[in-house]
């Protein structure tokens, strides 16, 4: 079964930088795209960005357009979102997502295994 799993600091004060990895295991990763959400209670899960299976197509959220930078190391299995100058309204558990093809695209749906989701926090 494909696992991921996030990892990174939780907490970080406004306008400061922090940075999730996302690793992935028990099946293919190079041809696949992959996604970042995030969530807070009471909302459906928002997409932030992803990146194509090569790593050449990135796509943003546009309310992190500018601030997070997805990026992907297919030679380690492992996928990447750097977050700069968060703010608090980046609060929310973040998770990385196996696209189901190489393309990327912001759909819940276009995703077939998920991680279990990472606590950001951005607190003064």
């Amino acid at each position: 079964q494909v696992q991921l799993q996030e990892s990174g600091p939780g907490l970080v004060k406004p306008s400061q930088t922090l940075s999730l990895t996302c690793t992935v295991s028990g099946g293919t990763f190079s041809t696949h795209a992959l996604g970042w959400f995030r969530q807070v209670p009471g909302k459906e899960r928002e997409f932030v960005a992803s990146i194509d299976s090569s790593g050449l197509i990135l796509v943003y959220a546009e309310v992190v357009q500018g601030r997070f930078t997805v990026s992907k190391d297919n030679a380690k299995n492992e996928g990447y979102l750097r977050m700069d100058r968060l703010q608090p309204e980046d609060t929310g558990v973040y998770f990385c997502a196996r696209g189901r093809m190489a393309v990327v695209n912001p759909q819940v749906e276009d995703y077939d295994y998920w991680g279990q989701g990472t606590q950001v926090t951005v607190d003064s």
